[in-house]
C-alpha cells in the first residue's frame, strides 16, 4: 500500500503546483498546502529513485539485437552508466535510430524552422522491432498518438517542459506505446515509443526470439522516431532495477563485437555463427 502511494509522487507534486497556481490570496493556507505537497512529492520521488540504483554489479545478459538493418546508438551504456537515469529502471537503457546507408536519411536538426516535422519523414518510423529472446508479454500500451517531432531549438525547449509534465503522470506517459517482455530468470525487456496500432502481441502471448513485436514510432516522451530499449529485474518500471545487457553486433567495417556500442556508432545484427569468436566490445558494466 505504501509503495503504491509512493509511486504517485508525480501526482502529489502536480497537486502542489496547482494549489500554488490557483492561489490568489497571497501567502496563506492554500499556498502553504501547495508548497508542502511539492516538497513531499519531491522527497517521495527522490527516495523512490534512490531505491532503483543497481543493488550490485552483475554480468550483462546476452540478448539478440532487436532490429534489422543499420542503426545508430544514442544515450547508451556503452559510453556511460547510468546511460539515462536510474528512475524507471533506465540505468542501462539505450536509444537507437535507423540509419540506412542508402535511401533517404533523417532530416537534420534545425535551429528554428521547421519547428516540428511529421514522424513519417524519419526513416526509423515504421521499422520492425523484434523480440530479443523467447519470452512472455506481460504488459502493452498502444493507444497513444505518434506526435510531431521536437527537432528544433523551440521544439527541444517544448520537449523539456513536456517531459516534466509527462513525468507527473503514469509511466505510460513517458514510455508512450510500449511492450514489457518477461524473458525468464527475473529479467524483463522494455520497448518504448512504439507506433500506435503497430503492436502484434498482447499481454499473455508467448514470443520467440526474432519474432516481430511492433514498429518503431514517436509516442510518449520522444524527440523523434526511435527505439528505447532496456532490461530490468521486474515488470514494473517504477520499482525495478536496470539490468545490463550485451549484443552480438557488426560495425560499419564488418568487424563483429560482443557488448554494447558506444554512442554515435552504428549497429548491424551479427552474422557470425553461434560459438564463433568475436572481438570483445565495451561491456555495459564499465565505468562511463
Amino acid at each position: 500500500m505504501l509503495m503504491t502511494l509512493w509511486k504517485r509522487y508525480g501526482l502529489v507534486s502536480g497537486a502542489g503546483a496547482l494549489c500554488i497556481l490557483i492561489n490568489v490570496a497571497g501567502i496563506g493556507p492554500l499556498w502553504y498546502t501547495g508548497v508542502g505537497l511539492c516538497v513531499a512529492g519531491w522527497l517521495m520521488g527522490w527516495t523512490l529513485i534512490r531505491t532503483q540504483r543497481p543493488l550490485r554489479e552483475q554480468p550483462p545478459v546476452p540478448v539478440l539485437v532487436p532490429l534489422t538493418g543499420r542503426w545508430r546508438a544514442l544515450n547508451g551504456p556503452g559510453t556511460k552508466v547510468p546511460s539515462h537515469v536510474h528512475s524507471h529502471a533506465q540505468t542501462y537503457a539505450i536509444d537507437l535510430t535507423y540509419a540506412p546507408l542508402e535511401g533517404v536519411g533523417a532530416p537534420s536538426f534545425s535551429r528554428f524552422w521547421p519547428l516540428f516535422r511529421r514522424p513519417g519523414s524519419f526513416p526509423s518510423f515504421g521499422m520492425p522491432l523484434l523480440a530479443p529472446a523467447d519470452g512472455v508479454v506481460v504488459a502493452t500500451a498502444t493507444r497513444q498518438r505518434d506526435h510531431l517531432t521536437r527537432t528544433s531549438l523551440p521544439g527541444l525547449a517544448f520537449l523539456l517542459l513536456e517531459g516534466f509534465v509527462r513525468g507527473l503522470g503514469w509511466p505510460c506517459h513517458l514510455l508512450g506505446n510500449h511492450i514489457v517482455l518477461d524473458l525468464g530468470d527475473g529479467v524483463h525487456a522494455v520497448f518504448a515509443h512504439l507506433r500506435r496500432g503497430s503492436l502484434r502481441v498482447t499481454a499473455g502471448d508467448r514470443v520467440t526470439a526474432g519474432q516481430q513485436l511492433a514498429e518503431c514510432g514517436n509516442s510518449g516522451n520522444s524527440s523523434e522516431p526511435h527505439l528505447h530499449f532496456q532490461l530490468m529485474d521486474g515488470p514494473d518500471v517504477m520499482t525495478a532495477h536496470g539490468v545490463p545487457f550485451e549484443w552480438r553486433y557488426q560495425d560499419d567495417e564488418g568487424v563483429e563485437h560482443t557488448g554494447v556500442p558506444a554512442d554515435f556508432t552504428h549497429v548491424n545484427p551479427a552474422r557470425s555463427a553461434p560459438g564463433q569468436t568475436l572481438q570483445p566490445g565495451r561491456r555495459p558494466g564499465a565505468a562511463g
